[in-house]
């Protein structure tokens, strides 16, 4: 894979404090907290991502050029990579420190298996993104991308920019504290660049976001900086990448006979008093088998489900898919059993995805009929999933911490 620095714009630091102006990606952010950020800065970065002008495209046009005459947007001085560690701490009370470089990439169409979606996309967002970057010329966010190295090459060299202060520092509205070291050695960019160069990269996040930058560039032949992509790049091999589960919380009304009797048809069912013993008892025997965790209203226990010898060989897809949990579930229990629509699964009609656990455990108190709590997604079924040209369901990953927009601005005119 081909990787270049970025030619970047970033916020002047001695005009705007950071954390005044940066924000989560658009397609997270509600109109009340696109309010918020409003009321924070006429410079927050939200003005230009997801304008609420009537004329939405042509204002972050405007904001984007003033910015950049004021001298609050300023181009590096070198061709630099962005090196970001993300430190948090999970649902649990580990603390996590999520390490990752954003420089630029080739764009590849995926016929050439260079680069690997693992989501479907829709076409609706792809043309808001295409009219932004049209209007204005640059990307504000990147996509996220993951690639796999053992040695650790990049983390052994970035070591001796971390015992320095960081270029930026700031902590988002979720508690994420981000730390970002500009690179802009030759040699280093060159290490960084030669241990990506056979590397296979994965959209782990941004697919919509990647498909505008594979149709700018299309549209724009002649624009040899369109033939690249802002990216944030992350190494599988790393522990701190951690994929989080999206579970399933079914709205529709089932009694808990109608529940059990369909999930005991395919699976072995382990009955439980305790939620933690619970949680721990899924992720110790998705090593060994597919399972998943329910939880059902008016029931006080919990049921560990363990798939049967062979069910899902009656799940029809491809054989890489049918080691996927939420293929299983929603293949053989949500449609075969509980008789939901694929059209309802796709609206989320009847049944709700929720990334936080505790919401949906508490969903159970609040109404629903039962909730599926998938064990935490592995990173080898997305690639050999991708690398087959599958697709997986819909919300089956979850990336966290989001990359946050206005840390770097890649422009490409």
């Amino acid at each position: 894979m081909e990787i270049l620095p970025l030619n970047a714009y970033v916020y002047n630091q001695n005009k705007v404090d950071i954390k005044d102006v940066i924000a989560p990606p658009y397609d997270v952010i509600d109109s009340k907290y696109q309010q918020d950020l409003y009321e924070r800065s006429k410079y927050n970065i939200v003005r230009l991502i997801l304008s609420k002008e009537e004329d939405k495209y042509g204002s972050a046009k405007r904001d984007f050029e003033n910015w950049k005459n004021e001298n609050i947007l300023i181009k590096t001085q070198k061709p630099s990579i962005f090196y970001i560690i993300q430190k948090y701490t999970n649902e649990k009370g580990k603390k996590i420190e999520r390490k990752g470089f954003i420089a630029r990439n080739k764009i590849e169409d995926f016929s050439t298996k260079k680069i690997l979606p693992h989501e479907f996309t829709m076409g609706g967002p792809k043309q808001d993104r295409l009219n932004l970057v049209t209007a204005t010329g640059a990307f504000f966010s990147q996509i996220f991308m993951v690639y796999n190295d053992k040695t650790q090459t990049i983390e052994k060299m970035v070591q001796k920019y971390l015992d320095k202060a960081p270029y930026m520092q700031v902590t988002d509205d979720l508690g994420v504290e981000n730390l970002v070291y500009l690179i802009d050695d030759v040699d280093d960019i060159k290490i960084i660049q030669k241990t990506l160069e056979d590397k296979t990269l994965l959209i782990a996040d941004g697919h919509h976001r990647y498909e505008t930058s594979m149709n700018y560039s299309k549209l724009h032949p002649e624009n040899e900086e369109a033939k690249y992509v802002m990216s944030y790049f992350t190494n599988a091999a790393d522990e701190n990448l951690i994929i989080y589960p999206t579970h399933r919380i079914v709205e529709k009304d089932f009694s808990k006979e109608e529940i059990l009797s369909a999930v005991k048809k395919h699976y072995d069912i382990v009955e439980l008093n305790d939620k933690e013993e619970f949680l721990d008892c899924i992720e110790k025997e998705n090593k060994k088998q597919i399972t998943t965790g329910l939880i059902i209203k008016n029931d006080n226990k919990f049921y560990v489900l363990k798939l049967k010898k062979d069910e899902e060989k009656k799940v029809n897809s491809a054989p890489s898919l049918q080691k996927l949990d939420l293929m299983v579930l929603h293949e053989l229990i949500l449609k075969g059993e509980l008789g939901f629509k694929n059209e309802e699964l796709m609206a989320q009609n009847g049944i709700k995805y929720e990334k936080k656990e505790e919401v949906s455990f508490n969903a159970i108190n609040q109404g629903a009929s039962a909730v599926f709590i998938m064990a935490y997604p592995k990173m080898e079924d997305i690639i050999n999933i991708s690398s087959a040209g599958e697709r997986m369901p819909q919300k089956s990953t979850y990336f966290y911490p989001k990359l946050l927009s206005g840390i770097v601005i890649n422009p490409l005119i």
